[in-house]
C-alpha cells in the first residue's frame, strides 16, 4: 500500500491501534446513530420519491462508518465525493446507455477507476453506480441522493463523537 492512499489507512496513521469491540451494550450504543440515520433517510425517500433501492448502499455507508469511524475509507471526502460521483457516473451511463448489463458494468468499471485515482476508496459506492446504471429514473433522484448522502455524511461526525464518549466513559459503565 502507498503512504499516500488515505482512504485506505486510518485516519491517525500509526498512532492508533485498532478499534478494540466492546460488550453488546458498548456495540450497541455505537451501531444506534447510523440506523437511525438510514432510517430517516428512508423516511424522507418513502416522502419524495418511490426508487428505495437508489439509497441501499447509503445503509452500507452506514454501517462501514459505525464498524470504523476514523478510518480513511469512511471520511467525509471520501463518503461524499464516492458516492456522488457515482451516482453520476451511474446516471450519465443510464442516460448514455440504457438500463442493463452495459450500462452497470461500464458505471461501475469507470467508478472503481476513478475511485482509485482519486484516492477515495468507499466500496458501497459501487453499488451506487451499478443503482443509478440500472435504473436512475430521473435526475430529481440524484438530488435526493445527494441530500441522503449528505445526511449520512454528518452521520460520520456522530459516530466520532459517538467513540469519544464511548472512550471518555469507564468501560464498567457497558459491562454485560
Amino acid at each position: 500500500m502507498k503512504p499516500h492512499q488515505s482512504s485506505l489507512q486510518p485516519l491517525e496513521k500509526n498512532t492508533r491501534a485498532l478499534r478494540n469491540r466492546l460488550n453488546w451494550k458498548g456495540e450497541l450504543a455505537l451501531a444506534t446513530a447510523p440506523t437511525l440515520v438510514i432510517l430517516s433517510v428512508f423516511a424522507l425517500v418513502e416522502v419524495l420519491t418511490r426508487q428505495r433501492l437508489l439509497f441501499a448502499s447509503l445503509a452500507s455507508s452506514a454501517f462501514l462508518i459505525y464498524l470504523d469511524p476514523q478510518h480513511g475509507t469512511n471520511t467525509v471526502r471520501t463518503l461524499i465525493i464516492s458516492q456522488m460521483m457515482a451516482a453520476g457516473i451511474g446516471f450519465v451511463t443510464y442516460i448514455l446507455l440504457g438500463s442493463g448489463y452495459l450500462s452497470g458494468g461500464t458505471a461501475m468499471s469507470i467508478t472503481i477507476v476513478l475511485m482509485i485515482l482519486l484516492d477515495v476508496m468507499h466500496p458501497p459506492a459501487v453499488a451506487t453506480s451499478l443503482s443509478f446504471a440500472l435504473k436512475a429514473g430521473n435526475e430529481n433522484n440524484l438530488v435526493l441522493f445527494g441530500l441522503a448522502v449528505g445526511i449520512t455524511a454528518v452521520l460520520v461526525g456522530l459516530e466520532r463523537f459517538a467513540l469519544w464518549l464511548l472512550v471518555c466513559l469507564s468501560p464498567n459503565n457497558f459491562k454485560s
